[in-house]
């Protein structure tokens, strides 16, 4: 079958000599695989530099659901990065969602709304003249509701701690190790009450931001089966202030 759909790369590799097998994660199949023949290859019609990791795309494919590797037929550029190739943390914070997204979302059946979701977060962080320092810790959450244990209830008085376990606020931090303090809370709550769009004007120090993560990191460990270790967010803490 032939095919029309975006879709965002998630993983590129090298294969033989000239050739590439990328992950993609189309919005009319969910997550393929394609091989991609002769790509860096000196006159190649595809660059491999469009095939790069977050790379969007306007494809026309074959699609088998007996093959684990596919061909592409046709491929263009859907939206073109002005900002991520040339800005640190962009490029930084891009990376980790990308990887945070192939490590997470497995489906090979289409969703349309977590597809337009990865779309609209990538190109908002290409074009946002606000600080993006926040905007993956914001992601993540957003990313829980679509993958299915975003986190319930509200903060209050009476129940001042996340439970990362249970996936709710609660009372007191019994039962298990697995809580976030009562401040760690607090943030987590504030980040639930905004859309992805505003999550910079939440403050946030450099350790602040890094405790949130490494919890919310946690969070998904404890409900995604055997959830892979994530590395991308160690360069985050580097260039992130």
């Amino acid at each position: 079958m032939i095919i029309k759909t975006r879709g965002i790369v998630f993983k590129a590799i090298k294969y033989g000599e000239t050739s590439m097998i990328v992950d993609i994660y189309t919005e009319e199949k969910g997550l393929r695989k394609f091989i991609v023949n002769g790509v860096r290859s000196k006159k190649a019609k595809t660059k491999a530099s469009m095939l790069q990791v977050m790379s969007i795309l306007d494809m026309v494919v074959y699609d088998r659901e007996d093959r684990e590797l596919n061909r592409i037929q046709e491929v263009k550029s859907a939206f073109i990065y002005q900002q991520i190739p040339f800005n640190i943390i962009k490029g930084a914070i891009g990376l980790f969602i990308a990887e945070v997204a192939r490590k997470t979302i497995r489906e090979k059946e289409e969703n349309q709304a977590l597809f337009q979701y990865l779309f609209d977060t990538f190109t908002f962080l290409d074009q946002t003249s606000n600080s993006p320092s926040n905007l993956h810790i914001s992601f993540l959450l957003g990313l829980s509701s679509y993958l299915g244990f975003i986190p319930g209830g509200d903060y209050a008085t009476q129940t001042p701690y996340f439970d990362l376990k249970e996936g709710i606020f609660t009372q007191e931090m019994i039962g298990h190790s697995h809580f976030m303090n009562e401040y760690q809370s607090i943030l987590l709550y504030q980040f639930l009450q905004l859309p992805l769009e505003a999550c910079h004007q939440i403050p946030l120090s450099r350790e602040e931001r890094k405790q949130l993560l490494q919890d919310i990191i946690k969070y998904f460990q404890l409900h995604i089966d055997h959830f892979p270790s994530i590395n991308a967010h160690l360069i985050l803490q580097e260039v992130l202030s």
